[in-house]
């Protein structure tokens, strides 16, 4: 059995430089800010020292932030308004009366015990001192579904399986260790960084590594394609690595620098359904820094042509 406890005073913090955005950040840049800073610091995937108190710290100002009349009193009393008394100057409760704007005991810590596995019954939260939810409730919008850290009365195992760009792309059978025991598990076709996958009576929380070939976006991939000054003026017809295959397309003739074309059914087949996202390559025209007399002398009769107005 595995015993992560969380307990810290509600400390005086500036809960916008904790997730590393501007005090007129959007909802959703808060949400994005918070996904990337949670999933990169729960204990259940970094063993680092400091894991545990980072994604505690994390989650503490998304619970205020996330909450329109959270941040607003917090805009205006900053993390005194959730501690015990309030801001100093208004009075045995300060400005909500009670000394606790959400209820609860006063004074009481952040704190929470958690098993990963069916042991003993996990504590509950005691929030008397700022009224935030389960910070693995968060999870759910995440991975799709059911908290993938579970309840105290269906806990889970939660163990992470990282796999290449392509595996993700065209799934992969891995053989793993779970519970101590190797087991073959299939990671279907289109699951993305973060996805979440139901292996018995555990979860398995997938791992993306980064391609330098493709970016991913949804179902969607984007690549770069360089091409050559002349290629992009004159047209060509050039060979184009898709996720799927290599394809032959056309350059037309007057390409413009970032031009996007797009390879409609060339992206990651969908997990639900059996269509597939696009390919979108970005043009890169390559300008050659190394010139021979004559090719000087053509480019510049070409651009003497065009101050003249021939074409």
């Amino acid at each position: 059995m595995r015993l992560l406890i969380y307990n810290t005073a509600m400390a005086s913090e500036d809960y916008y430089q904790i997730l590393g955005i501007s005090k007129t950040a959007s909802a959703d840049e808060i949400k994005k800010a918070y996904r990337k800073l949670a999933l990169q610091y729960h204990p259940d995937r970094n063993k680092g020292k400091e894991a545990e108190g980072k994604f505690k710290e994390v989650t503490k100002a998304y619970e205020v932030l996330s909450d329109a009349s959270k941040r607003q009193t917090y805009d205006q009393f900053g993390a005194a308004a959730f501690e015990q008394g309030g801001p100093s100057g208004q009075g045995a409760g300060g400005p909500f009366g009670g000394g606790n704007p959400f209820g609860g005991q006063q004074g009481s810590p952040f704190t929470y015990t958690y098993t990963t596995n069916g042991g003993p019954q996990a504590q509950g939260f005691d929030f008397g001192g700022g009224g935030f939810s389960d910070p693995f409730e968060i999870f759910e919008q995440f991975f799709g579904g059911g908290n993938p850290f579970g309840r105290a009365q269906q806990r889970r195992t939660t163990y992470s399986l990282t796999i290449s760009f392509m595996e993700a792309v065209n799934g992969v059978t891995k053989r793993v260790e779970l519970a101590g025991k190797t087991q073959t598990i299939k990671i279907p076709a289109g699951v993305d960084n973060g996805s979440r996958i139901r292996f018995g009576e555990y979860d398995v929380v997938v791992d993306v590594a980064a391609d330098k070939r493709f970016k991913r976006e949804g179902y969607d991939i984007v690549s770069e394609q360089e091409i050559s000054y002349a290629q992009a003026a004159l047209g060509d017809t050039i060979e184009i690595e898709t996720v799927q295959d290599r394809i032959k397309i056309k350059v037309p003739a007057g390409t413009q620098p970032e031009t996007v074309i797009r390879l409609r059914g060339k992206g990651v087949k969908m997990i639900r359904g059996s269509g597939h996202g696009d390919h979108y390559v970005r043009i890169k025209i390559v300008i050659p820094k190394n010139l021979s007399v004559r090719q000087k002398e053509l480019l510049k009769e070409f651009d003497s042509s065009k101050k003249q107005g021939w074409f």
